[in-house]
C-alpha cells in the first residue's frame, strides 16, 4: 500500500484551482466548472472535489466548524523562496484581483532552522512554506 492523493473538498473549484496553480501545482485533469480536479505534484495527486461530490457520497456530510481539520507543507527549497511564495499568493492577483490566500502568519525564521510561512486556501485549509535557514 503506498499513499497516492490527499483530497480536499472545496466550495469554490475555480478559486481553489487559482490557488494551487500558483503554488505550481500541475493541473492534469478538470477544470474550474467540473466537480472533480486532479493535480500533480510528483507522485502524489492532489484531488479536489466540490461539496456537491462529497453530498453524493455522504448525504450527512456537513462542512467542519471551529478549524481547519488538515494541512498542506510547501518546501521551497531555499529560504528567499518561501518570501517570494507568500508575496505571489497574497499579492494582488492578475490584474488587480484579490489575492488567492489569506495570510495566516507571515514569514518568519523559526527556531527549528526554517523560513516559515502560513497561508490559507479558499476554504480555510491552512498550507505552509518552509525552507532550511541555510539554503
Amino acid at each position: 500500500m503506498k499513499l497516492d492523493a490527499i483530497s480536499i473538498i472545496t466550495s469554490d473549484m475555480p478559486a481553489a484551482i487559482t490557488f494551487y496553480s500558483a503554488l505550481g501545482l500541475e493541473l492534469v485533469d478538470g477544470g474550474p466548472d467540473a466537480p472533480h480536479t486532479e493535480f500533480t505534484s510528483g507522485a502524489l495527486r492532489i484531488l479536489l472535489d466540490t461539496e456537491a461530490v462529497v453530498l453524493g457520497i455522504d448525504p450527512e456530510w456537513t462542512r467542519p466548524t471551529g478549524g481547519n481539520t488538515m494541512s498542506l507543507a510547501f518546501d521551497c527549497t531555499a529560504a528567499e523562496t518561501v518570501d517570494q511564495a507568500f508575496a505571489q499568493l497574497t499579492g494582488p492577483g492578475d490584474g488587480g484581483s484579490d489575492p488567492v490566500a489569506k495570510i495566516v502568519h507571515e514569514p518568519w525564521d523559526a527556531f527549528w532552522g526554517q523560513r516559515y510561512a502560513v497561508v490559507s486556501d479558499p476554504d480555510g485549509n491552512t498550507v505552509d512554506l518552509f525552507a532550511p535557514l541555510n539554503s
